[in-house]
């Protein structure tokens, strides 16, 4: 099956109550891996590549490897830009077949987040890409914050209505207390903001930094209106592992097969779970 826009899975998992994984790939194994758990769960699916993987894997590495698999799987997958911090950088991406692309002005005031989003979807729409954009701040987990200080950077819902009206952006990136990385305690998700986001903004609403998230909390999100939802930690994790089993068990092993295969499987169990959490399993 060809590569799909990312924006018609998300109207398909808005109007039925699911959301679609979007899982950070790096290289070719754990390419292989989403796709297999996709196939495996009969489930839509996004890949998508962050900075660092375009900077390590190479754009047209990831875009080749991605388009090959998916001619050979029977469930729709979208090429999707995690964060692109430019006009520039969403272009590119274009260029080399991605079917969506995030443009990440949240650092940016309003205004020019409003104007760098939209220069990006003038040129994404008429070719038929989707357009992921963010309000607010999702941060990492090592930032050293304060509750009251993370409360000021989550999403505004009536700047999630003036900015989703302003741009015509296909996807929503709210901030609501997920982080980037590896969470030191059990993050708590303001569900109240989410809710209110939700009776005021129509696009699909997405939530990054979604590793190490209670799957129930997930669910409830799930519930009130996220559309797709992020996963990149919990797959390092498991590959990681993985590899690490295979190289303690024998510290002379040599083969990059011996090593990867294991870890692609790891990574294809975790994806699978994450699938099955957000509901999208034979939604396909």
């Amino acid at each position: 099956m060809s590569l799909v826009p990312m924006k018609e899975l998300l109207l398909a998992a808005q109007k039925e109550h699911y959301a679609v994984g979007a899982f950070n790939c790096n290289n070719m194994e754990i390419v292989q891996a989403i796709v297999a758990a996709a196939v495996a769960e009969k489930s839509p699916v996004i890949i998508q590549a962050s900075q660092g993987a375009i900077k390590y894997a190479g754009i047209a590495y990831i875009a080749a490897l991605t388009r090959t698999a998916a001619e050979s799987a029977a469930v729709p997958i979208a090429l999707h830009l995690d964060h692109g911090t430019s006009f520039e950088q969403c272009m590119s991406c274009v260029r080399n077949g991605f079917t969506s692309v995030m443009i990440d002005g949240s650092k940016h005031g309003l205004a020019d987040n409003i104007a760098l989003t939209k220069k990006v979807i003038e040129v994404a729409h008429p070719l038929g890409i989707s357009v992921e954009a963010e309000l607010g701040k999702i941060g990492g987990t090592e930032d050293d914050i304060k509750v009251e200080e993370w409360d000021a950077l989550f999403t505004d819902p009536d700047e999630a209505v003036h900015f989703t009206e302003a741009t015509g952006v296909d996807a929503l990136a709210v901030a609501i207390g997920t982080a980037h990385g590896q969470y030191k305690g059990t993050p708590k998700l303001d569900f109240e903001r989410l809710k209110k986001i939700v009776a005021k903004v129509s696009v699909p609403l997405v939530l990054h930094g979604s590793s190490g998230v209670p799957s129930e909390a997930i669910q409830e999100a799930i519930a009130i209106g996220v559309a797709k939802v992020n996963i990149d930690t919990n797959i390092r994790e498991a590959f990681v592992a993985a590899s690490r089993r295979v190289l303690n068990a024998d510290a002379g092993e040599i083969d990059p097969r011996k090593v990867l295969g294991p870890a692609r499987d790891a990574a294809t169990e975790i994806i699978r779970e994450k699938i099955r959490v957000f509901g999208s399993s034979g939604k396909a």
